[in-house]
């Protein structure tokens, strides 16, 4: 096998073998292919997609390029991963209620893309937080603590960080056979036995429609069991952000008012009880998917997660007393100021999209690889799909990095808002399951 043979097929439009794939998905860390034919490669998939069991091997062979993590715990490792909006904060609530369930999470997250905000970008807004560490760290975490969120080591599926280099640079970054083996490739090295994929929909996502939202999770779906894992995934909204806040300090709050409040109510916990119920039936942890969403929500309302998340903070460098005095840890902005509508009515729709890409102008987000966040800056108090807006009670509240910005920031605020002179009733949270 050699990368002209396999190329030489993709052009032809041929659909390619198992074999072949997974030879170049070897050949990608072993620096047997050049970055010109590793651009012809992903520009081929886009134009002669890929087999399911191609798909599979593709995967496996980017997974096996590096370290994959071996356990031995005394209970099931399991993950989540969202395809990403504005406001989701779902990982930062999900992780330690799973782990006070009693499986263990080793979370391999991101950093913002776009419009969307990145896990790790969140847990970096706590002073101190560290989400670089080895393999080994990670495991030790894990086991101690029972979740750990963090970063994708040099040693974690070094295949996926040149392809996806090169397709960010070749316009290829859109195929789902490419987009498939990326995420599952560093998941599936951290030796799950149960993940649950939130593949996002609507306004604020990159699937902007059912159809192409249900189309990714299928493809996810098909490939993980294919690859041995266990795999399911919920279709869910992002016409509006999940929560009321847009940025990194001020979703870690709701995180925490979740956490440490009653943490019952909420479409944040109601998001994390079904994700997690789905994993802790397909582990076998409960007998179904509503009791273990039943039991995530116990370890919402009795402290317990927040506890996890505790323990979590301090071990990745946090403050030790952070469950405690979280109001004082995170960074709050210099300038604030409601954004009021020019009429009262009722919410009709958000252009999500724009109001995370608002948060990343505010300098929320990176609109460049080497971009330094400010962790304070962002909207808080987002009014939501069938809210009554009005003077008393406005769009959103910005925070931002300076006064002066204010007023250009709240006219860009207003103008994602549609309103209503009647009443609108709210977006259906899950719309949909595959497994």
């Amino acid at each position: 096998m050699d990368a002209r043979t396999v190329l030489s097929a993709l052009r032809k439009g041929e659909t390619l073998s198992s074999e072949a794939v997974e030879w170049f998905g070897h050949a990608l860390a072993e620096e047997g292919v050049s970055d010109a034919q590793v651009g012809a490669f992903a520009m081929g998939v886009c134009h002669a997609p890929l087999s399911a069991e191609a798909r599979v091997a593709l995967t496996l062979a980017m997974r096996d390029s590096g370290e994959v993590m071996q356990w031995g715990l005394p209970g099931p490792v399991v993950d989540k991963h969202s395809t990403g909006g504005v406001g989701d904060c779902v990982s930062l609530v999900l992780a330690p209620a799973l782990a006070a369930c009693g499986v263990y999470v080793p979370m391999i997250s991101g950093r913002g893309l776009g419009h969307t905000g990145g896990t790790l970008d969140k847990l970096e807004a706590i002073p101190g937080f560290k989400p670089e560490v080895s393999v080994d760290r990670l495991q030790q975490i894990t086991r101690e603590v029972g979740c750990c969120i963090a970063s994708a080591s040099v040693d974690i599926a070094p295949a996926d960080k040149r392809l996806y280099a090169v397709r960010d640079v070749t316009g290829t970054v859109e195929s789902l056979d490419l987009i498939t083996a990326s995420i599952l490739s560093k998941k599936l090295a951290a030796g799950l036995e149960g993940l649950v994929l939130d593949v996002k929909c609507g306004a604020g996502a990159f699937m902007k429609t059912p159809e192409d939202a249900r189309a990714l999770a299928q493809t996810l779906v098909e490939t993980a069991n294919g690859a041995g894992c266990k795999t399911r995934a919920l279709i869910t909204d992002m016409s509006q952000p999940l929560v009321r806040s847009a940025g990194n300090a001020v979703e870690v709050t709701e995180v925490m008012d979740t956490l440490t409040g009653s943490g019952a109510s909420g479409p944040l916990s109601h998001l994390s009880a079904k994700l997690g119920g789905e994993l802790l039936a397909m582990v076998g942890v409960t007998k179904n998917a509503f009791d273990g969403a039943d039991m995530v929500l116990d370890k919402i309302r009795s402290g317990d997660a927040a506890e996890r998340m505790g323990r979590m903070v301090a071990a990745m460098g946090g403050p030790n007393d952070f469950l405690r005095r979280w109001r004082d840890r995170l960074p709050a902005a210099p300038a604030m100021a409601y954004v009021r509508p020019e009429r009262a009515g009722f919410v009709k729709a958000i252009d999500t999209e724009a109001l995370g890409l608002a948060v990343v102008e505010m300098g929320g987000g990176r609109k460049r690889a080497r971009d330094r966040i400010n962790p304070a800056v962002g909207l808080s108090q987002i009014a939501q799909i069938g809210d009554r807006v009005d003077v008393d009670r406005p769009l959103a509240r910005l925070h931002a990095a300076r006064h002066r910005e204010l007023d250009a920031f709240e006219a860009r605020v207003r103008a994602a808002f549609q309103l209503s002179e009647t009443p609108v009733n709210p977006p259906k949270l899950v719309l949909g399951r595959v497994e």
